[in-house]
């Protein structure tokens, strides 16, 4: 799968080490910058994630800032894009089997590198359930969330 992935000065830091991490799980990433420490807005990098997610260029993206937050809240703003900070392993694979989430956000400044390739091989090794037999209760939950993406009200 292609793994859209964006960093702001920040998370630059952990920018070589997501990479590999996507590559050792069998992914490609797409590296959307940014390409250096110097100071720029993470909105621009949840946009550049959030618009591979919508055109299909990536399945999956990875944001990562100084604490998650900022990238996770810009990125939730476009539509068919389902991001959550995960900062645990299990709110990283449950996020994705159970919620359809697409995107990953990680703070830089509160996890570590060993955490950071955890939480993406978590993330990236899930799968949505919500269309395996049983997994009604999960579609029709994730049903709702698009229902108030569409309308604004269930």
């Amino acid at each position: 799968m292609k793994v859209a992935v964006g960093f702001d000065h920040a998370g630059f830091p952990l920018k070589e080490i997501i990479l590999e991490a996507v590559r050792t799980v069998g992914h490609e990433p797409i590296d959307l910058g940014t390409y250096s420490s110097a100071s720029v807005d993470f909105p621009d990098y949840s946009e550049k994630v959030g618009r591979a997610i919508q055109t299909g260029e990536a399945e999956r993206g990875i944001l990562v800032c100084g604490s998650g937050v900022g990238a996770c809240i810009a990125a939730n703003k476009m539509k068919g894009v389902y991001a959550s900070i995960c900062h645990d392993t299990y709110s990283a694979a449950q996020g994705v089997r159970h919620d359809d989430m697409n995107v990953l956000c990680l703070g830089a400044r509160v996890v570590g590198p060993e955490l950071a390739k955890s939480l993406a091989s978590a993330f990236l090794s899930a799968r949505y359930e919500g269309n395996d037999p049983g997994g009604e209760r999960l579609a029709r939950r994730v049903g709702k969330i698009h229902k108030l993406e569409e309308v604004g009200k269930l």
